[in-house]
């Protein structure tokens, strides 16, 4: 079983040849679970709205105003439209919710910045996972498309959880093989923008070790696969979702960065 996390640009699937792929695999007796983001949409959404964000050490500060936002982005738009994508290349697939089951559960977090607390609102972090929906989907086989929407432990608050952090959780519940993380560029690079410097395989410890010495845009993709490892996931990949063949190359097993536990 593999767990895709499918957001960001890799998003633009306009030629359908990330669900032409997904077909691909499920002939092949692959079973996949897909864990959506939203980003652009739900940043569209926002701006139509007139609504600002403001960001904390990469995270959204939800307000319960924005959480209505990202949920009605997610839940009615973005996971509807990915499965009826799938089901355009013949791919039995259903958007879920995972408040709504609930497949997670979730806590509110307060971040740590210039040494101090910080409240960022609804923001969750995953600290139970119920698989018990997916896996009735998938015996049916029937492909989960996920929206990372999460509740509380009595279900009265809905909580905004980062897609990556909520993928490798379901991934870790669901003892998959692997977590694939669909990103904009071709996996994680030593010494960035040195594209010679692509690193092809990678320990959790030494990309623990060596993490400080990313910036831009490879901090936060080194923060996600740490992340993820962390719930337990054995092994990540890191591909660049934009391309097809990238995504094709990492159902088989190879491509981008592979970062084992």
């Amino acid at each position: 079983m593999i767990v895709v996390k499918y957001g960001g640009n890799a998003m633009r699937d306009e030629n359908g040849d990330f669900a032409k792929a997904i077909a691909d695999a499920t002939a092949d007796g692959i079973k996949i679970v897909i864990v959506h983001g939203g980003g652009p949409q739900i940043n569209e959404a926002l701006s139509n709205r007139g609504i600002t964000s403001q960001w904390l050490e990469g995270l959204r500060v939800t307000t319960q105003e924005i959480f209505d936002t990202v949920e009605e982005v997610l839940v009615k738009k973005v996971g509807p439209a990915l499965a009826q994508s799938l089901a355009v290349a013949g791919v039995k697939a259903e958007s879920i919710s995972a408040r709504s089951l609930p497949t997670l559960l979730a806590e509110k977090i307060s971040i740590l910045a210039d040494g101090h607390s910080h409240d960022v609102g609804l923001v969750g972090q995953v600290t139970h996972v119920d698989p018990a929906q997916i896996l009735d989907l998938l015996e049916r086989e029937i492909i989960p498309v996920i929206a990372p929407i999460s509740a509380s432990t009595d279900g009265s608050i809905g909580f905004n959880v980062n897609a990556d952090s909520a993928a490798a959780a379901i991934a870790s519940a669901l003892h998959a093989s692997a977590l694939i993380i669909m990103t904009d560029v071709p996996g994680i690079y030593r010494n960035w923008p040195d594209k010679e410097s692509l690193i092809s395989n990678i320990s959790a410890h030494e990309l623990e070790l060596i993490k400080s010495t990313f910036s831009d845009g490879m901090a936060p993709k080194v923060k996600a696969t740490l992340d993820a490892l962390t719930y337990g996931v054995k092994a990540v990949r890191i591909i660049d979702g934009t391309s097809s063949q990238a995504f094709s190359d990492a159902l088989a097993g190879h491509g981008g960065t592979l970062v084992l536990a």
